[in-house]
């Protein structure tokens, strides 16, 4: 995978049942590969044997016993078509990035892999996360798998991979640190209001200290530390541009 592998070279696998490539399935697996606003995904189809027939009609839609490149483009978006994606329930978009085919014979001899790799943003959120991936591509032969590889970004933090049976479903929870939400406690937002009106060097050092704990309570392993981090790094910016302090 291009795109994605040079980033991790660790799957999470737990939980995930071993597959063997049977004659009569369609095997579908999906590597996923979370970013701070990105996501990126390869999909490898391999056809056994004996669907191979099945597959071959839906994609050299002519029959004229090759694929041309109108028709591996074609195909690749009832692929991308077939599945679902959403990040917080919001449904994302996927966008083609490359595809390749291999050979026709080696399709038909169940050694053949078409490899599609796509990706899609992801809007700003809160710092737990959740992504969805539904796929209902040839789902009658179908037998899918999907996985997840270990972020390089040391700010996202994968929680939790949960699947159906038989994969087609499949729900991340990860948590990315320095994103603000709504259940940040109110009382650190309303130290970014107070310093306005800085001016008292009691109450000035009160708010930073504040700030200082709350630092302090949201260490890296809690996924409000990046939030407390910013909060205090503005609030000493306030603090240095304000007016000098003078005698009560």
């Amino acid at each position: 995978m291009k795109r994605i592998l040079p980033a991790a070279a660790i799957l999470l696998l737990a939980g995930t049942p071993a597959l063997a490539h049977r004659l009569d399935e369609y095997l579908q697996g999906t590597i996923l590969s979370v970013e701070k606003n990105r996501m990126d995904a390869q999909i490898t189809l391999t056809p056994g044997v004996a669907v191979f027939p099945i597959l071959i009609a839906d994609i050299d839609t002519d029959g004229n016993g090759s694929i041309s490149a109108t028709e591996q483009r074609a195909y690749v978006d009832r692929v991308l078509g077939d599945l679902s994606l959403r990040i917080d329930g919001q449904p994302l978009t996927p966008r083609l990035l490359s595809m390749e085919f291999p050979a026709i014979e080696e399709m038909k001899e169940g050694r053949g892999e078409i490899r599609i790799e796509f990706e899609a943003n992801l809007p700003s959120g809160g710092p737990n996360r959740k992504l969805t991936l539904e796929n209902h591509h040839q789902r009658g032969i179908a037998a899918y798998q999907v996985n997840c590889l270990v972020p390089r970004n040391r700010d996202i933090r994968i929680l939790a991979q949960k699947r159906n049976y038989t994969q087609s479903f499949y729900e991340l929870d990860y948590v990315q640190a320095g994103m603000l939400s709504n259940s940040l406690p109110a009382a650190w937002m309303q130290v970014i209001g107070k310093l306005q009106g800085i001016g008292k060097p009691l109450e000035t050092i009160a708010l930073l200290l504040f700030a200082w704990v709350a630092l302090l309570w949201a260490r890296r392993s809690n996924p409000f530390y990046g939030s407390a981090r910013t909060i205090l790094s503005i609030s000493m910016r306030a603090l240095l541009s304000s007016r000098p302090f003078g005698r009560s």
